[in-house]
């Protein structure tokens, strides 16, 4: 049993690796996630109800007697509960805090015979029993088991020559309306949404691989998309490379506890 904090792309890859190799995991999400890539999020069952990434279908459930229904159905359920209260009644193995806050969270090592926290905010042997890197480079996906995850860069990985400019920021606090949507190939200055009456534009021909759900109210400066200028579209409704590092590091984390308590 295991219960995982945060539902976002590198979240929904973590939670994907645990169900595909037979636990039973929930998902907990605020009641409006502001997602980018919601192709590839099952956060987005918050939303819409339910969520499909890569053949696995997320749920939206009340109560745990949904949550058990969905696990049986052979779905992943997400609930809203951010404090995670549901704890309390599933009495998780682990939990993971998978929410990349990038800060603490309220997570602590004794909530759960394991606890795994994701990224830099977390004091492995505090916070949680097994911190894990999510840094790009050489000790991604590195298991600490003392000590903290690299602190947070505020830039994003170099793709193709692009790094900062390939985050869409909000350029004033207003609502969000689309021009294009995921997917969408785009042409350097071509507008892909307004914030209020602010243009958002390409800093460069590529493929929109996130963008924030048309209608939200976003304040200046927040993440509303990114732009990909490898421009596959298949990439915006697959699990990156990233994503699938994080969720093999955290099976490796569980599967290392069990068999440290077995010695």
């Amino acid at each position: 049993m295991i219960v995982q904090r945060g539902g976002g792309d590198l979240g929904s890859g973590v939670a994907l690796r645990l169900h595909c190799s037979g636990f039973r995991v929930v998902i907990l999400e605020i009641e409006h996630p502001l997602v980018i890539r919601r192709t590839v999020s099952f956060a987005q069952a918050v939303i819409d109800g339910t969520a499909t990434v890569e053949g696995v279908t997320a749920v939206l459930a009340a109560t745990v007697v949904e949550a058990c229904r969905a696990w049986d159905q052979g779905q992943l359920p997400i609930m809203v509960d951010p404090e995670m209260k549901v704890s309390a009644e599933l009495k998780p193995d682990v939990i993971v805090d998978a929410t990349l806050a990038k800060r603490d969270t309220g997570l602590r090592r004794d909530m759960a015979p394991l606890t795994i926290a994701l990224g830099p905010g977390f004091t492995a042997g505090v916070h949680a029993h097994i911190v894990i890197e999510t840094n790009r480079g050489h000790d991604l996906g590195r298991l600490i088991f003392k000590g903290t995850a690299e602190a947070n860069t505020g830039t994003p990985a170099m793709v193709e020559g692009y790094c900062a400019e390939r985050v869409l920021r909000a350029p004033c606090e207003g609502t969000v309306r689309h021009f294009v949507d995921i997917g969408s190939l785009v042409r350097q200055g071509e507008i892909i949404c307004l914030v209020g009456d602010r243009p958002v534009v390409a800093p460069f021909e590529g493929v929109v691989r996130g963008l924030i759900m048309e209608g939200r109210s976003v304040p200046e400066g927040l993440k509303i998309g990114d732009v990909d200028p490898r421009a596959v579209s298949t990439y915006c409704c697959t699990i990156s490379d990233k994503a699938r590092a994080l969720g093999g590091s955290v099976l490796e984390a569980i599967l290392y506890f069990r068999n440290s308590a077995k010695a």
